[in-house]
């Protein structure tokens, strides 16, 4: 039997057609939340941007919330590409602090991209004050990020490296929330040495050993 997409030569190039709008749609998405903020991005925007039709993005998403966290999820997708992974991972080399202050320090260059940075601040700002588009973001963007320092640090009590009492949902705050603290209120500078010390702080303690 033949191959189904035989019998319809136009599919493979309705499909790179399909794929070659989303990316348009994606990248119209995050400059326009980005140099407008949330609530001034608008379906109609994104498809003017893109160069589509509205009925385009309806077809494919409900709404513009929907449209933008597919375009995160995207970004992340193309920067596990771009390092060779099949999908973001925190290494397991054995040596936990240096796993750790490796993943920190991609996390640090990611927040200096213009490309993640600004759309991401838009949309954080907003999750501040629209507590619907908040979970969300939480949920499908937040908590598989930090899902996979779960998995780093129960690795790491299973090896004996950290106490097996330790709740690592918990545990992973203390140098994850600090970072986001700083990076969302300017607090301070973001660096490969400020997120090196969290991780020594947070494995070794603030008293004398």
């Amino acid at each position: 039997m033949a191959p189904q997409h035989s019998a319809n030569p136009s599919a493979p190039d309705a499909t790179r057609r399909s794929a070659r709008s989303r990316r348009a749609i994606y990248d119209a998405a995050l400059a326009l939340v980005a140099e407008a903020g949330y609530p001034k991005t608008t379906i109609e925007g994104i498809a003017a941007r893109a160069g589509v039709g509205k009925q385009t993005i309806y077809r494919w998403w409900s709404s513009k919330a929907d449209v933008l966290l597919e375009a995160f999820l995207d970004l992340g997708e193309q920067a596990a590409r771009a390092a060779g992974q099949a999908s973001y991972a925190i290494p397991d080399t054995g040596d936990l602090a240096a796993d750790l202050k490796h993943v920190l320090r991609a996390t640090v260059d990611e927040l200096h991209d213009p490309v993640f940075e600004a759309p991401s601040r838009a949309l954080a700002a907003e999750g501040v004050v629209n507590e619907e588009l908040g979970r969300r973001f939480v949920a499908k963007l937040l908590e598989p990020s930090l899902q996979l320092y779960v998995d780093r640090l129960r690795s790491a009590q299973q090896a004996g490296d950290i106490r097996p009492d330790i709740d690592p949902r918990i545990a992973l705050e203390l140098f994850v929330s600090p970072l986001a603290q700083r990076w969302l209120q300017y607090t301070g500078p973001i660096t490969y040495d400020y997120t090196d010390t969290l991780v020594d702080y947070a494995l070794y303690g603030l008293t004398p050993r």
